[in-house]
C-alpha cells in the first residue's frame, strides 16, 4: 500500500499551484515534493510563435538571468521573432 501524505504548504487542496509528487528519502520515508509550474516562455508579439534562443522560465527566474540571456541580439530581440522583424 502507498502511504497517504498531507499537504505541507499553504493550500490543502489540489490546485494548480499546489502540485506535489512523492519522493522516497534515503532513510526510506515518503515525503511530498512540491513541483514547480511549467513555463511557456516568451512569444512573438505579432505572430504568437515562441521566440527561439530565449529560455522558457517562470517570470521570477528571468530576474536572475543576465540581460544577454533574457533577449536575442538583434533589433526587437526577445519581443519579436526573426521572421516578423524581417518583414
Amino acid at each position: 500500500m502507498v502511504e497517504r501524505l498531507s499537504y505541507r504548504r499553504h493550500s490543502r487542496y489540489n490546485t494548480k499551484s499546489n502540485k506535489t509528487r512523492l519522493l522516497r528519502t534515503p532513510g526510506g520515508r515518503l515525503t511530498s515534493l512540491v513541483v514547480k509550474k511549467k513555463a511557456k516562455g516568451p512569444a512573438c508579439g505579432d505572430c504568437g510563435k515562441r521566440i527561439i534562443g530565449v529560455p522558457a522560465l517562470r517570470p521570477q527566474e528571468y530576474r536572475r538571468l543576465k540581460k544577454r540571456e533574457r533577449r536575442v541580439n538583434r533589433a526587437y530581440g526577445g519581443s519579436r521573432c526573426a521572421k516578423c522583424v524581417r518583414t
